[in-house]
C-alpha cells in the first residue's frame, strides 16, 4: 500500500458540510432568508411576504392527501416527438432533459387517496417540466385522470400549472383542447364534480380548456392566470392594463374565480367541497 493511500484511509469520514445552500432559502418575491426546513414545512409559501412558491406534484400529493398516503395512477404510454420536431435541438433531446431534471415522465401526473376522509383523484401539472406545457401526453394524462375518476365515483381535482401549448407538437397540441374538454363532459354526465385549482402561472391553452371549466374555481394567492401575456394585450388594445391585471386577486373581483386560497387551507377548503358537492356519499356516512 503506498503512503497515499495509508493516509488517505486513515483520514475519518465527515458528512456533508452545510452551507446556505442546505440551510436557508431566499424569498424570491421579498429577499427574505428563511430556514429551508421552516420554508418546506409552510409549503413552500413565505412565512414573511406569503409568496406562495411553485411546488411540485410530490410535495403537493404529499401534503393534501391524508397522513401522505396515495396511489399514483400510471398514464398510458404515447406516441413521442410525433413531427420529429427540431429547433435549437431535438424536441426527443428535450423530453430527455426535463425527465432527467424532475425525474417525471411528462408534465400532468395523476393520484388517488382521501382528503378529509372523502375518496379523490387529482391532477397536478409541473411547472418544471418544460413549463408544464400541454402535449399529448398530458392530454392523456388528463382523460386517464378522469376516467379514473369516474370509475372510482370521486370528484376529479386538478391543478394547474402551464405556459400552455407546447409548441413542439404543434396542431396535436392544439388537439387536446377539444379532448380534454370531452373527458370533463363525461364526468358531468357521470354527476361528479370537477374541481379547477389554479397555481402560478396558468396561461394559454390551458387557460383557453380545462383550466376555466371547473365547477369551482380556486386560485392560490399571487397567481398567474390569463391567456395571453399583459404585454401582448396591451400592444394589441394600445391600453395601459390595471395593476394586478391577471393575478388571482383581480381575477376575483371580476368575477372569474370563485374563491382565492391560501395554499395551507387548501385541503380543508378541498374537503369541505367534496363533502357538499357528493350528497350520496354524504347520506352513506
Amino acid at each position: 500500500m503506498s503512503w497515499l493511500s495509508r493516509v488517505r484511509s486513515g483520514i475519518p469520514f465527515l458528512p456533508k458540510r452545510q452551507t446556505t445552500d442546505t440551510l436557508w432559502h431566499k424569498c424570491v418575491k421579498c429577499g427574505t432568508m428563511v430556514f429551508l426546513k421552516e420554508w418546506e414545512d409552510n409549503q413552500r409559501v413565505c412565512p414573511r411576504c406569503d409568496y406562495h412558491d411553485r411546488i411540485g406534484p410530490k410535495h403537493r400529493f404529499g401534503h393534501l392527501f391524508d397522513d401522505g398516503h396515495y396511489e399514483m395512477i400510471p398514464t398510458p404510454d404515447v406516441r413521442e416527438d410525433p413531427l420529429k420536431f427540431r429547433d435549437s435541438k431535438r424536441y426527443i433531446d428535450r423530453l430527455k432533459e426535463a425527465r432527467s431534471r424532475t425525474g417525471e415522465r411528462d408534465a400532468l401526473l395523476n393520484a388517488r387517496g382521501r382528503i378529509g376522509g372523502h375518496s379523490a383523484v387529482v391532477g397536478v401539472q409541473d411547472f418544471a417540466f418544460m413549463g408544464g406545457s400541454m402535449g399529448i401526453a398530458v392530454g392523456t394524462a388528463f382523460i386517464t385522470g378522469v376516467r379514473a375518476a369516474i370509475a372510482d365515483r370521486a370528484p376529479y381535482v386538478i391543478f394547474t400549472a402551464s405556459g400552455g401549448a407546447r409548441m413542439q407538437e404543434a396542431l396535436l397540441s392544439l388537439m387536446q383542447l377539444p379532448r380534454t374538454t370531452v373527458a370533463i363532459a363525461e364526468l358531468r354526465e357521470a354527476g361528479l364534480p370537477y374541481i379547477v385549482v389554479l397555481t402560478d402561472p396558468t396561461t394559454g391553452g390551458v387557460t383557453a380548456s380545462y383550466a376555466m371549466l371547473g365547477d369551482i374555481q380556486i386560485a392560490e394567492p399571487g397567481a398567474l392566470i390569463g391567456f395571453a401575456g399583459q404585454r401582448v394585450i396591451e400592444q394589441t388594445i394600445r391600453e395601459k392594463l390595471p395593476e394586478g391585471f391577471q393575478r388571482a386577486e383581480y381575477l376575483l373581483a371580476h368575477g372569474m374565480v370563485d374563491m382565492v386560497v391560501p395554499r395551507q387551507q387548501i385541503k380543508e377548503m378541498l374537503a369541505k367541497l367534496i363533502f357538499y358537492l357528493m350528497p350520496e356519499k354524504k347520506k352513506a356516512a
